[in-house]
């Protein structure tokens, strides 16, 4: 009996200790609430629309679409797409790939072919442009 409390114990402590992951950990990170809105003005503000189909959203006039591939944001999906997969997306476009695409359009040398937006988006448009993003997943 003292041999099973002191395991149940032993792998208590270790589940508790093996969670915390150190300076790395998301722990206690948080970004403000967006606005949807504000959010929509951003995909206009940046042509994400020359790349990316938007479930409900006409492109501004006069921008022309990118005729090589048109990537889909929005609508129905097998998977959540989380407030985290999508700031993911905006802020590290070649960390993974969506499903469904030839990888060619995509992508060269397994890097994303969308521009980096890091040094020109600020937080609260990123934040903004998520908000608006997430509202067209089902």
């Amino acid at each position: 009996m003292k041999h099973l409390i002191l395991t149940i114990l032993v792998v208590i402590v270790a589940g508790i200790w093996g969670c915390n992951k150190g300076v790395d950990s998301p722990s206690g990170f948080s970004l403000p609430e967006g606005n949807a809105e504000e959010g929509k003005l951003v995909l206009e503000k940046y042509l994400c629309l020359s790349c990316h189909v938007v479930a409900d959203v006409e492109p501004v006039s006069g921008l022309i679409g990118n005729p090589d591939f048109s990537i889909r944001l929005g609508g129905k999906s097998p998977k959540v797409k989380t407030y985290a997969d999508l700031l993911t997306s905006v802020i590290n476009p070649s960390h993974k790939f969506a499903r469904g695409y030839a990888l060619k359009d995509i992508q060269e040398e397994g890097v994303s072919k969308m521009q980096i937006y890091n040094d020109v988006m600020t937080v609260t448009e990123l934040v903004n442009l998520v908000t608006f993003l997430q509202g067209k997943y089902e």
